[in-house]
């Protein structure tokens, strides 16, 4: 049989289980970021956003909206790879992929897709939304688009990583909540750097998810506090590592044959 031909059948296989996974109990996957983003669209856009006002030339709702959206991308990108592989060490049934005629990349390219159809979904959905709020003009729907799916596989990939660590359903927590959460309220979602001290600029540019909720904001309202062209390197070579980095991980069998 030609090998090329069992790969595609291995990767459909595995993305085809991640996606009815997260399908089958959608009032666990998507219903919640739907509802919790609507509060904050209620709450931080319209009853604080009106005494707040405008925001780089924007109505405050009009800001926070690219945020909130690649907020939810971010969070279930993240979420569905890393419970779904600790899922499959927990239940042991991980060695059927470890002894699959497939390469690690097939593997770990099923996963990741199968987190980037759920963020991609959850963040389809919160654009939907949204639009109940407010009227989105797209400044740039390549950029758009793009930002989207690379910040997704990005976030997939970093999930990927922490279940292949994960040795307890503690342990899959502690990474969104302790890292994860603040990264992304801190990566000017709600609010632009451009208000913060010189200093806590500085220290901003630091946190990788600032500049991938900038240019996403930059692709939907043209505006921006980084530079567009540094964003779009430090995503892409944030991929080019986490990819790199799980695969030397499976090789290896790290977590997986301990």
């Amino acid at each position: 049989m030609n090998p090329w031909r069992v790969y595609r059948i291995a990767f459909q296989t595995i993305v085809t289980k991640e996606v009815l996974r997260f399908m089958r109990i959608w009032v666990q996957t998507l219903l919640p970021p739907a509802i919790t983003t609507t509060l904050y669209f209620i709450i931080f856009g319209k009853l604080i956003g009106e005494r707040i006002g405008e925001m780089d030339g924007y109505r405050y709702i009009d800001f926070i909206v690219p945020g909130l959206i690649l907020m939810s991308v971010i969070q279930n990108s993240y979420a569905n790879v890393v419970s779904s592989f600790f899922g499959t060490k927990l239940q042991h049934y991980i060695e059927e992929l470890l002894i699959a005629p497939v390469p690690h990349w097939v593997v770990l390219g099923g996963y990741v897709v199968g987190g980037v159809a759920r963020g991609t979904m959850v963040g389809i959905l919160v654009t939907i939304i949204s639009l109940l709020f407010t009227d989105l003009a797209i400044n740039s729907y390549g950029l758009t688009l793009l930002v989207f799916v690379l910040t997704s596989i990005l976030f997939a990939l970093a999930g990927f990583i922490n279940a292949v660590y994960a040795k307890s359903f503690d342990d899959i927590s502690i990474v969104p909540t302790f890292v994860l959460t603040p990264l992304t309220y801190l990566g000017g979602v709600f609010y632009s750097i451009e208000l913060l001290p010189e200093i806590w600029q500085q220290v901003s540019l630091a946190n990788p998810v600032l500049y991938m909720v900038n240019t996403f904001r930059f692709g939907i309202l043209g505006v921006t506090d980084i530079d567009v062209s540094l964003a779009m390197i430090i995503i892409l070579g944030f991929i080019v590592l986490l990819t790199g980095y799980s695969l030397v991980l499976l090789s290896r069998g790290v977590g997986i044959k301990d």
